[in-house]
């Protein structure tokens, strides 16, 4: 379970402090969590901040009970939290198979890793040999990493905006592997997304706007209400 207790964060902003977020508490501690919001209103400043990346001004963090607001991202990984980036970095001479080997912290056979290519939907034979650089797509790094972090086996796992960068093709079977590891995966998942198909497969959806928490709810409370908010016309990123 993860708790944020009075989270403000804080920026000098041509010599004012600007706050980026404001007094934020919230208990996550459902199987498939989903952060929306306006773009600028705080989300991935939120994730990274969970992720021990940056720190808050103010607050407390809590995971399973224990203060971790002044543990780096580090020592964080170590009690179980994992952060996926908007954008999968790239790493020279690396391969798929020692990523993966990487990630889970022990040794791990060619099955072993070719069973968690092919749960996000990769032919291990095609991707285990490969080198993590830019002759792979964004849709195969967003899966690479993925499979990272289920290889990880972590009990928080965090996505900041999975679908940046992705085509229509590749973000529809990125669906597909969400739906999976809510199903199987063991911990929590949460994603930062404004995209409806990502927010509509969500246990709970948390929305945060101008740096403060609007609404906590379940996905039948809360995406309706984004929906109502304007014409049917609009994407949920342009109505959010």
């Amino acid at each position: 379970m993860l708790e944020l207790r009075n989270i403000t964060y804080e920026v000098d902003d041509n010599q004012e402090n600007k706050e980026i977020l404001k007094n934020v508490s919230v208990t996550i501690k459902d199987h498939f969590v989903a952060i929306t919001g306006p773009n600028g209103g705080g989300k991935s400043t939120l994730a990274k901040m969970i992720a021990g990346i940056i720190r808050p001004t103010s607050g407390q963090i809590l995971l399973d009970g224990e203060d971790i607001t002044e543990l780096d991202i580090t020592e964080r990984a170590k009690k179980g939290i994992s952060f996926a980036f908007q954008q999968p970095v790239h790493f020279k001479g690396l391969t798929v198979k020692d990523m993966i080997t990487i990630a889970a912290g022990r040794e791990m056979s060619v099955g072993d890793i070719c069973d968690i290519l092919s749960e996000v939907g990769l032919c291990a034979r095609e991707y285990i040999d490969r080198e993590i650089n830019s002759s792979l797509s964004g849709g195969e790094l967003k899966r690479i990493e993925i499979a990272m972090i289920a290889a990880r086996g972590t009990k928080l796992s965090i996505f900041d905006e999975p679908e940046a960068g992705i085509d229509l093709w590749s973000f529809s079977s990125l669906i597909k592997v969400f739906e999976k590891m809510r199903d199987e995966i063991n911990g929590t998942i949460l994603i930062i997304s404004h995209q409806e198909r990502i927010l509509n497969i969500a246990d709970r959806i948390i929305v945060i706007a101008d740096g403060e928490l609007r609404q906590v709810g379940s996905r039948e409370e809360v995406l309706p209400q984004l929906l109502h908010t304007t014409s049917a016309c609009q994407t949920l990123e342009e109505k959010l």
